[in-house]
């Protein structure tokens, strides 16, 4: 069964003004030199502690390997009162999923909850309608998408992003960068999966604002070292509007070229 928590309005905790030390941004006058590609990005709400999760995690981990497109886990701490804390959970996740809600006007908070592109909630264990909702995303005709590349050397990650399409009416959206692991392994001792062994997949361990974008190309030059990278496996960049708005833009670097 579906859970879902009290509609109380919650919060978004959304960081203003922050810029990742060691971030060098160089204003581009023109289109960025990138591919535009319009992968759908999957954020999906779950915890080790609500038994309908299971099979939304191990849906995830198929979509993850889709080309169209970018699959992530964001672990929530509110069910952890139920006998298991989480052990992935973040705070920031929760008030993610609440600030979400908030938007679309539903309240509708719940695990396991998919939310595409920032804008479109679906149950995450309901493979039809999820895979209908991607599809109808990734091939609506009126999308507008801003170019978002990622690139890797020895000692930095190079994010650039492309102009505003003319038809975008959003004029002004902040740049995320996600620090994943590729799959985490859990054993359940306590609580509703209890003694289940679960795989996690992409899951989000840093989310951290890198820029603001105003609709003109730039590029921004991230310091490896500084964002620790050799503590995760691969990276995400999502441009996105009013902290908790639509998602118009995001790139992804796996484990081999974040490596590179």
């Amino acid at each position: 069964m579906t859970r879902e928590t009290s509609r109380k309005t919650w919060r978004a905790l959304v960081p203003t003004g922050m810029l990742l030390a060691g971030a060098l941004i160089l204003a581009a006058a023109g289109q960025a030199n990138a591919k535009t590609t319009q992968p759908v990005v999957v954020e999906l709400f779950t915890s080790q502690g609500c038994s309908s999760c299971p099979p939304a995690d191990e849906f995830l981990g198929e979509l993850k390997r889709r080309d169209d497109v970018i699959a992530l886990t964001l672990p929530v701490d509110y069910w952890d009162y139920l006998g298991w804390k989480d052990t992935l959970a973040s705070p920031a996740n929760s008030k993610r999923q609440k600030a979400y809600s908030r938007r679309r006007s539903d309240r509708r908070v719940f695990t396991p909850q998919m939310v595409l592109n920032g804008r479109i909630s679906k149950i995450g264990s309901m493979r039809a309608a999820v895979t209908s909702a991607i599809l109808k995303e990734r091939d609506h005709p009126d999308r507008q998408w801003v170019p978002v590349n990622l690139t890797s050397d020895r000692d930095t990650i190079t994010v650039t992003t492309g102009v505003r399409p003319d038809k975008l009416k959003i004029k002004q959206a902040s740049l995320w960068l996600l620090l994943t692991n590729n799959e985490q392994s859990v054993a359940i001792k306590r609580g509703e999966n209890r003694r289940r062994t679960i795989v996690y997949h992409n899951v989000v361990r840093q989310m951290v604002p890198i820029g603001t974008w105003t609709g003109d190309a730039f590029t921004i030059k991230l310091s490896k070292r500084d964002l620790m990278v050799d503590s995760y496996d691969a990276c995400t960049v999502l441009l996105q509007a009013d902290g908790a708005g639509p998602i118009i833009g995001a790139a992804r670097l796996s484990s081999d070229q974040i490596r590179d």
